[in-house]
C-alpha cells in the first residue's frame, strides 16, 4: 500500500501514464490545450467591420427590390390624377343637381307644404265628425245635456245647424245693462251690420245670459224687451249666480254647439274691448288644426285661505298649500275650437266645476290631446299699452285691466280705449277669413 502511494505520487510529478511524452509536465500540456481552444474559438467569429458590409449590402438589395417591384411614378401619378378626377365628377354633380333643379327643389318643397296642411285638416275633419257622432249617439237617448232641442216652427224636427267661422258669446249679468250700451257703442256693430257681419264673414256675436230664480220676473221682462230691441241676446237654461260662472260656460258652449256650427267658440267679459278683425285673423291661423285652446295662459296661486276673492275651498286637491294651479287661459276671454266645445256639450253632466270658472275650463282639457295656444295679444292692457303697440302695427285683439280683470270704470273709459287701440270700423270687414 505504501509502495503504491509513492508510485502514484511519482506518476503525478513525472506524467508517466497520463499519455505525457518524456519531457512534458502536466502544466505545460494545459497551457498548450487551453491555447488551441481560444484559437478555434477566435478562427470560428467575423469582424465587426464585415458584419457592418453585410449590413449595408442587405440593405441596397432591399432597396433595388422594392423599386422594381413597387415604385412606379407613372402608376401613381395616374392613380392620383384618376382620384382627382373622380373627386372632381361627384363635386360637380352635387353643386350642379340643385342649380339644375332648383325650380324641382321649390316644387317639392311646396307639395311637402300642401300635403303637411291637407294632413292637418284631415286630422280635424277626422276629430270633428268623431265629435258629431258622439253628439249624435248622445242626442238618439236623451236631449242634448240635458238642453230641449230645438224644433222648426212647423215640428218637422230638430233645425239645422247654422254654420259659421266663429260664435262669439259675450258673458253678461242682469245688472250690466250699461255695459252692454258701452260695448254696443263702440267694437260691436249694430242693427243690419250684425246680421251682414253673420252673413259675409261668418261671425256672429252674442251677449249671453241665463234667467232670474223666479223665471218671467222683472229681470227675465227687462232682458226680453232689451233682445226685441237689438237682437243680440243668446238666453241660457241656467239660473243666474256670481258663482255659478263655471256652470254657466258649460251651458254656454253646449247651446251654442246646438244652434251654430262653427270653427271656433269664444268666451268673452262684457268688460273687455274687442278687435273683431284681429280676433278672427288670429283664428283663422289655426283653422285647420283640431283641439285648439287659445287665450293667455297663467298659473295663478291656489288661494286656501277663506274670506279672499278668487279663494278655491277645494284647494287640497292641488297638492300642498302654496301650489299653483295648471296652465290655464285667462277668462276675460278666451277661444276652443269645435271639436273642444262639442266635448264640453257631451260630457257637460260629469265635468267637475271648480270655484274659478277659467280654471274649471282648464281641468276639462287635462288628459285630451289639446294644443295650448299662449296668445298675448289677447290679454293687453289698456292705454298707453295697448295704444303704443297699435302704433307700432300690433293691433291687439283684446285690451283690460289686469288689476280690475277687465276695463277698469269699463262704462266710462271703454269709448277712450275704443279710440285710441281700435283697428278701425273697417277692418273686420277686410279681413281674409
Amino acid at each position: 500500500m505504501v509502495l503504491g502511494e509513492r508510485q502514484g505520487q511519482t506518476d503525478k510529478k513525472t506524467g508517466l501514464g497520463l499519455g505525457l511524452l518524456p519531457g512534458e509536465s502536466l502544466e505545460w500540456r494545459s497551457e498548450e490545450n487551453e491555447k488551441k481552444m481560444r484559437g478555434r474559438s477566435s478562427g470560428g467569429s467575423f469582424s465587426p467591420k464585415l458584419i457592418v458590409l453585410l449590413c449595408v449590402a442587405s440593405f441596397c438589395i432591399g432597396m433595388l427590390f422594392t423599386n422594381r417591384m413597387w415604385s412606379n411614378p407613372d402608376t401613381y401619378d395616374d392613380i392620383d390624377l384618376t382620384h382627382k378626377r373622380e373627386l372632381q365628377v361627384v363635386s360637380q354633380d352635387c353643386e350642379d343637381k340643385p342649380k339644375v333643379e332648383n325650380g324641382e327643389s321649390r316644387d317639392i318643397m311646396g307639395e311637402v307644404a300642401k300635403t303637411h296642411q291637407a294632413i292637418q285638416s284631415l286630422d280635424k275633419t277626422i276629430s270633428s265628425l268623431e265629435m258629431e257622432l258622439a253628439v249624435a249617439r248622445t242626442a238618439k237617448s236623451a236631449n242634448l245635456n240635458g238642453l230641449p232641442v230645438l224644433e222648426k216652427p212647423d215640428g218637422q224636427g230638430s233645425e239645422v245647424r247654422q254654420k259659421a267661422f266663429v260664435v262669439i258669446g259675450i258673458n253678461t249679468a242682469f245688472s250690466s245693462r250699461k255695459r252692454r250700451d258701452s260695448v254696443r257703442e263702440t267694437w260691436l256693430p249694430q242693427g243690419s251690420k250684425l246680421k251682414q257681419l253673420e252673413e259675409k264673414k261668418g261671425i256672429v256675436i252674442r251677449f249671453v245670459i241665463g234667467h232670474s230664480v223666479t223665471p218671467g220676473g222683472i229681470l227675465d221682462r227687462a232682458i226680453d224687451s232689451e233682445d226685441a230691441q237689438h237682437h243680440d241676446f243668446l238666453r241660457l237654461e241656467h239660473v243666474e249666480g256670481y258663482h255659478e260662472l263655471s256652470a254657466k260656460t258649460k251651458t254656454y258652449f253646449s247651446t251654442a254647439v246646438a244652434k251654430w256650427d262653427a270653427d271656433f267658440y269664444v268666451k268673452v267679459d262684457d268688460d273687455v274691448h274687442v278687435n273683431l278683425g284681429m280676433l278672427a285673423t288670429t283664428l283663422a291661423r289655426y283653422r285647420s288644426k283640431p283641439r285648439i285652446y287659445i287665450g293667455c295662459m297663467k298659473s295663478g296661486p291656489v288661494l286656501a285661505q277663506k274670506g279672499v276673492k278668487y279663494h278655491e275651498p277645494e284647494y287640497w286637491k292641488f297638492g300642498e298649500e302654496g301650489n299653483r294651479y295648471f296652465r290655464h287661459a285667462t277668462g276675460q276671454i278666451y277661444a276652443i275650437s269645435k271639436d273642444l266645445a262639442t266635448y264640453i256639450s257631451i260630457n257637460s253632466q260629469i265635468l267637475h266645476r271648480y270655484a274659478n270658472e277659467d280654471v274649471s275650463l282648464g281641468s276639462w282639457f287635462i288628459g285630451l290631446d289639446v294644443e295650448h295656444i299662449d296668445e298675448r295679444s289677447m290679454c293687453c292692457g289698456t292705454p298707453p299699452d295697448c295704444e303704443w303697440k297699435a302704433q307700432a302695427g300690433n293691433v291687439c285683439v283684446a285690451s283690460f285691466d289686469w288689476t280690475c280683470s277687465g276695463i277698469c270704470k269699463s262704462v266710462e273709459r271703454l269709448k277712450e280705449v275704443h279710440r285710441t287701440c281700435s283697428e278701425g270700423d273697417g277692418a273686420v270687414w277686410n279681413t281674409l277669413i
